[in-house]
């Protein structure tokens, strides 16, 4: 079983540039989406169901923002859509599937920049994490979850290419960083991390000054497994070559035991 993350700046900007040809052979059981920002009305016919796949899609209140989405081959046994908080569920960020016993959270979480990238919107992300983080604890030892999605944060030094210029930077501050590290030292997992020790690797890009190319990057882009879930997972990968996006996409491999856990 195959799981992609992928934030795609727009859906419809993305289905410009060989999306569609790319899910087709992607292989993927699951595909969560982050920044789609078009409601389902307005997401091309040949997107809802490209593929086999079935599409869910949730949009923001603001036109053009934010918004998640999930190609599944299977049906999600049910989906949730909210945290509970009016500020945040009105940026439609946020969809929990579960597939059997396997929860997905595919996460959009906010960025800290505000308007004049000032870092004010540092409280509202990290409100998110913690609400997100408060909903998951209950389940998390127990059951195979797996958290993926856009996380707006380089964790550790290792995960951007200039950590030192950008410390006063919101993705790297360190209360960004403290709050990251408080999920994995409760038991979440950095599924990336548990196969590749290694720097270099970055799943976003700036799309000024040819940066990509040069991979001057951030790995902002996560998939965190419980420790049930971690038990199951084969493989997780980084595809930077897959272009479309300032985003690319990354992946697990699982056992498809999973689904039926004990």
């Amino acid at each position: 079983m195959r799981v992609y993350s992928w934030n795609v700046n727009g859906l419809r900007a993305v289905a410009k540039k060989g999306f569609t040809e790319w899910l087709r052979g992607s292989e993927g059981d699951v595909v969560a989406l982050q920044e789609v920002r078009a409601p389902f009305e307005k997401i091309p016919k040949d997107l809802h169901e490209p593929h086999g796949y079935r599409g869910h899609f949730t949009h923001a209140e603001r036109p053009g923002y934010s918004g998640v989405g999930l190609y599944t081959k299977r049906a999600p046994d049910e989906i949730v859509l909210h945290l509970g908080a009016k500020d945040l569920d009105c940026e439609a960020r946020l969809q929990i599937a579960r597939f059997g016993k396997l929860r997905v959270v595919n996460g959009y979480f906010p960025n800290g920049n505000g308007k004049d990238r000032d870092n004010s919107r540092i409280p509202f992300k990290l409100k998110f994490y913690k609400l997100l983080f408060a909903l998951l604890e209950p389940a998390m030892k127990k059951e195979p979850i797996l958290v993926m999605g856009d996380f707006n944060t380089a964790h550790m030094e290792i995960d951007l290419a200039r950590p030192k210029e950008n410390r006063e930077t919101s993705g790297f501050t360190e209360i960004e960083r403290q709050e990251f590290s408080r999920w994995i030292d409760a038991g979440w997992v950095d599924t990336f991390r548990n196969f590749e020790k290694g720097e270099g690797h970055y799943t976003w890009w700036s799309q000024r000054f040819n940066v990509r190319a040069k991979n001057i990057g951030w790995r902002i882009d996560y998939i965190l497994a419980s420790p049930k879930a971690m038990k199951y997972v084969k493989a997780a990968q980084i595809h930077p070559h897959v272009m479309g996006s300032d985003h690319c996409p990354i992946s697990v491999d699982l056992d498809e035991t999973i689904l039926r856990a004990r």
